[in-house]
C-alpha cells in the first residue's frame, strides 16, 4: 500500500511540474508576443517622425514639379498665392477676390499656384494651419482642392482657439463631394503634413513674410482685384 501510496505522490508531484512548465512557457510566449508588437509600433511611430523630421514628404495631386504649391489652370501667366487658412486677411481675400481669379482661370488666362502654408499655427491651439493645409492636400489628392479651400475659408474659425476639429474638416470634405472614408483617413493620419512643411519652408526662403502675398509673373502685386487683373493683361502683352 505504501508503495502505491509513494507512486500516486510521484506522480502528482510530476503533474505539477508539468503544469508549472506550461504556465511558465505561456507567459513566456505571452511575454514574447506583446514586446513584439511593441517594437512593431515603436518603429512604425519612428518611421513616421523620422520621415518628417528628414524632410520627406508626398506631393498631393495637382503639386506643380517642386512640389510647393497646387496648379489650377493652364493659362501663359502664372499667378501665385499665398495663403494661411487661418489668416483673417486671407479669408477676405477670398471672399473679396476669390472669384476674379476663378473668371481669370475659366477664361484661359492664367495658371493660379496656391500655396497654402502654416506661419500661423501659434494662433490656435491645435496647430490649425498645418492640420487645415494638409486636410487641403487630402482634397488636392480628391480632385476637389479649389472647392475645398473655398469651404474652409467660409468656416474660418477664429484666431486663438482651437479651430475646426478633425471631424470638421472630413465634414467639409464630404460636403463638396470627397470620399468620406478616404478623404476622412487622410485627415487623421496627417498624410500631408509634411508636405505642408515643405511648402511652408519654400515660402518662408522665398522671403514671402506675410499671407495673403500674390505673385504675378514673378512679381508681387497689391492684393487686389484691380491690380491683379492689370498685372495679368500687362503680362499677356
Amino acid at each position: 500500500m505504501s508503495s502505491r501510496k509513494g507512486q500516486r505522490t510521484a506522480a502528482r508531484v510530476v503533474r505539477e511540474q508539468l503544469a508549472r512548465e506550461r504556465r511558465r512557457k505561456r507567459t513566456l510566449w505571452t511575454s514574447v508576443v506583446a514586446v513584439s508588437a511593441l517594437v512593431v509600433a515603436g518603429l512604425i511611430g519612428w518611421g513616421v517622425y523620422a520621415s518628417q523630421q528628414s524632410g520627406e514628404y508626398t506631393a498631393p495631386k495637382g503639386a506643380i514639379a517642386d512640389g510647393t504649391g497646387i496648379e489650377v489652370g493652364s493659362g501663359p501667366v502664372t499667378v501665385e498665392v499665398y495663403e494661411d487658412f487661418i489668416c483673417p486677411a486671407c479669408g477676405q481675400f477670398e471672399q473679396r477676390i476669390g472669384g476674379t481669379l476663378d473668371q481669370l482661370v475659366a477664361e484661359g488666362k492664367v495658371r493660379i499656384v496656391y500655396r497654402p502654408v502654416a506661419y500661423l499655427d501659434r494662433y490656435s491651439t491645435t496647430d490649425y494651419s498645418t492640420r487645415s493645409s494638409a486636410a487641403s492636400g487630402c482634397a488636392a489628392e480628391g480632385g476637389k482642392f479649389r472647392e475645398y479651400t473655398k469651404a474652409l475659408f467660409e468656416r474660418q474659425p477664429p484666431e486663438g482657439g482651437p479651430g475646426l476639429s478633425d471631424k470638421e474638416l472630413i465634414d467639409i470634405g464630404t460636403g463638396v463631394g470627397l470620399d468620406g472614408d478616404s478623404f476622412g483617413a487622410c485627415v487623421r493620419d496627417g498624410k500631408y503634413k509634411p508636405w505642408t512643411q515643405h511648402v511652408t519652408d519654400a515660402a518662408a526662403k522665398a522671403q514671402i513674410n506675410q499671407t495673403p502675398t500674390v505673385l504675378v509673373a514673378g512679381k508681387r502685386v497689391d492684393t487686389s482685384a484691380e491690380a491683379i487683373t492689370a498685372a495679368v493683361a500687362a503680362a499677356n502683352k
